[in-house]
């Protein structure tokens, strides 16, 4: 290892190779300062301090025009009235970030004091951290010069109040809290299993072994949000021999003579499992190969998906047809969902 020695001017360096020493150098110190033009020109200084408070105004006048944009130019049927709302949000959003992230960086380049400075090390004393933590913060005021200069002050606030308003506005359209629209689907006791996307009822006897039916539950096709429900219900039908089945206690009714449901949407990030392998009764999602044992109620196997597919509880109704016993006991889809 390198052996080093120093005093108040002069250091020492050892090459790595043991017995060879370079000569000793002075220590070179900090670079001499060099004043800007504000530090020596009050004229200058002042119109620095003008200058940031332009920017600062600009920013305003940015958030000013997003929300001119938002509320005073509704939208209607024509393209050209869409392209002028986003021509004015886009530039409202632009001018309001770029006014106060350049203002605050002219700030600091023209205004600010730029000396080097060092500071020891010193050992850590409890008792004087919130003394000491006041001194920063009050440095850091008196350097800023924020204290004695009321135009960037001023005009800093009202660029850092109105800043975050376009984002709330945005926030706003993304409308209600969706509550527990996410936990529940069109599925219901009693509810029929329809073929996707014909809406055919399906019987028990036409569900064959090695056979899979992409399900969607009865009256969807009839509804107003059909793509939002059926992304919630879409579930994948299949038969196998019961004695293969293993069911966990309480699902033991979950299915009708070897045939079971589950959910389509992969608990991963929500792709369609849509590959059936009927000698191996795994189901395989084809965007990030997250593979589910059918014989193991849909347990994953294989894959990043962190838990298995929902089960759809059924049986057969008077007139042989399959219907659901309730809604999925748990959340469908991705699991970021049930963290809701």
């Amino acid at each position: 290892m390198a052996d080093s020695r120093e005093d108040a001017s002069r250091t020492s360096v050892t090459l790595a190779s043991p017995g060879q020493q370079l000569d000793e150098f002075e220590n070179p110190g900090l670079p001499p300062h060099r004043p800007r033009l504000a530090d020596r020109d009050p004229r200058a200084e002042k119109r620095a301090e003008r200058q940031v408070a332009l920017l600062f105004t600009i920013s305003v006048i940015g958030t000013l025009l997003f929300f001119v944009g938002y509320f005073f130019i509704p939208l209607n049927d024509t393209i050209a009235r869409l392209r002028l709302q986003n021509l004015t949000l886009g530039l409202g959003t632009a001018f309001a970030m770029l006014g106060i992230g350049v203002g605050i960086v002219h700030w600091a380049k023209t205004l600010m004091p730029d000396h080097e400075v060092t500071e020891s090390r010193h050992e850590i004393r409890p008792e004087n951290d919130r003394q000491d933590a006041e001194k920063i913060v009050n440095d850091i005021l008196d350097e800023s010069g924020i204290k004695r200069r009321p135009l960037i002050r001023n005009t800093l606030l009202g660029a850092v109040v109105l800043a975050p308003l376009p984002a709330i506005a945005i926030f706003r359209d993304l409308g209600p809290l969706p509550g527990n629209v996410l936990k529940e689907t069109m599925w219901d006791a009693g509810v029929r299993l329809t073929r996707d996307p014909s809406g055919t009822p399906i019987r028990a006897s036409d569900v064959t072994r090695g056979s899979a039916f992409h399900v969607i539950p009865e009256g969807l096709n009839e509804v107003e949000n059909k793509l939002e429900e059926k992304a919630k219900a879409v579930v994948l039908l299949m038969r196998l021999d019961p004695s293969e089945l293993n069911p966990s206690p309480g699902r033991e009714n979950w299915g009708y003579d070897g045939i079971v449901a589950y959910s389509k949407i992969c608990t991963h990030v929500g792709c369609p499992v849509a590959l059936y392998e009927q000698h191996t009764h795994h189901l395989l999602c084809p965007c990030h190969q997250s593979t589910f044992d059918l014989e193991q109620e849909c347990k994953v196997i294989f894959g990043p998906a962190a838990r298995p597919l929902p089960q759809l509880p059924i049986e057969v109704d008077d007139e042989g047809y399959l219907v659901a016993s309730s809604d999925f006991q748990e959340p469908v889809g991705p699991s970021f969902w049930e963290r809701g």
